[in-house]
């Protein structure tokens, strides 16, 4: 069984948006938050606690969907520079929203240190070397080399960004070789452990864009052929791995097998679930469970929606909604070190933060209608097949 995609039929729904992107990048963003707030009661109920990926993999996945829609039709031959520069200035606003939020979060554990008198506070999320080599730190922080916990995922998604346009044109042109170069890349950093270096402090970045742009590539080539009409084949040998692998590893979270460095011996990269060189067992599950969702007609039209729905309207707003719950999930954590409270207390943290960026979200949609800058909504569902992967319509905006 496959599904097929018409290229007239995508042009003829050509303003519309697929809902299931936004969704999908909404309900990341908001399981990112909750996991950014360490200690509550809800942490054990986001989709990290379901298998080997989290949230992080989605996003990732998700993205290179996004530039896909946002400049596969675009890179070519005449708009190849604009769109480069579009992608590399998308870069830059990534970068300079990653260094304000370092400040701001920087500041905000400083000053609450220095009130109420809890210096510990110094020594949580990689602030110590900041304490103890100043200098060298903010050099660090200006060149991403040093990076504070649970502010990470913007770095990466700049390199990417940065990386992109050489991704497209590959992808355009030969895209199994293209995917072929890019896993090789992944699998060669992953075994001798290459990556971006951090500075001053020993190691490397938590998330290895050499690493990482393998799971973005695979999502930017499926777009990329499906804009180009191609199929994603349906094939109930594979639904029923897929399945298979997603049930075997929410069996393995919860079992003794799970916390194992890696297994039979294999490098890490092969056999165990480490995040910062993405693992295959954890590749294999977002890949797995991105499968079942495309592949089950039930299982994606769950997350199909009116544009107008607030989960849409969340993600749509993907990156000053990401900043402000980071900042938001940094000002929890800080008020559960000083008061540690219990279920109702949680409640009240994650419920806030959570509306708080959903009234960010409506506000920057109001604000873009009343400005005359938003596209004209239509009221019409999107009409691409049920079991059709992501964006199978254009989406001009999906990478806003």
């Amino acid at each position: 069984m496959t599904i097929p995609v018409s290229p007239d039929r995508d042009l003829r729904v050509l303003q519309q948006r697929d809902t299931r992107i936004d969704v999908l990048r909404a309900l990341a963003l908001l399981t990112i938050f909750i996991d950014h707030v360490p200690g509550t009661a809800f942490e054990a109920l986001t989709y990290r606690n379901f298998g080997f990926s989290d949230a992080a993999e989605a996003f990732v996945l998700i993205s290179g969907i996004s530039v896909a829609l946002a400049y596969g039709t675009k890179f070519r031959p005449g708009g190849r520079l604009l769109a480069t520069l579009k992608m590399w200035r998308r870069a830059g606003v990534l970068y300079v929203a990653h260094i304000v939020t370092t400040m701001v979060v920087m500041a905000l554990f400083c000053a609450v240190a220095v009130l109420a008198s809890r210096p510990e506070l110094l020594k949580l999320i990689n602030l110590e070397p900041l304490m103890k080599n100043t200098p060298q730190v903010l050099v660090g922080i200006a060149t991403l080399g040093h990076q504070l916990g649970y502010n990470n995922i913007l770095p990466v998604y700049a390199a990417l960004l940065l990386m992109a346009p050489a991704f497209v044109l590959f992808v355009n042109y030969r895209p199994v070789a293209a995917l072929a170069v890019s896993g090789t890349l992944w699998l060669v950093a992953g075994i001798w452990q290459i990556a971006p270096p951090n500075y001053p402090e020993p190691g490397f970045w938590f998330l290895n864009p050499l690493s990482w742009q393998f799971l973005f590539n695979i999502g930017l080539a499926a777009m990329l052929h499906v804009r180009r009409g191609g199929v994603i084949p349906v094939n109930r040998w594979l639904v029923g791995a897929a399945a298979a692998y997603v049930l075997a590893a929410l069996a393995w979270v919860h079992s003794p097998l799970w916390g194992k460095i890696t297994w039979f011996n294999l490098p890490v990269v092969i056999g165990g679930f480490d995040k910062t060189f993405l693992s295959l067992p954890r590749l294999l599950h977002i890949l797995a469970v991105s499968y079942l969702v495309v592949a089950l007609p039930a299982l994606s039209n769950l997350f199909r929606t009116n544009p107008d729905h607030p989960l849409a309207i969340l993600g749509k707003r993907s990156l000053p909604v990401f900043i402000a719950g980071t900042l938001i999930a940094m000002v929890a954590q800080v008020m559960k070190l000083i008061n540690p409270g219990g279920f109702v207390y949680d409640s009240l943290l994650i419920s806030a933060g959570i509306a708080m960026q959903f009234a960010l979200a409506f506000y920057l949609e109001w604000l873009s209608t009343m400005s005359g800058s938003g596209k004209p909504r239509t009221t019409q569902k999107d009409s691409s097949p049920a079991g059709a992967p992501f964006g199978v319509s254009a989406v001009a905006t999906a990478n806003r």
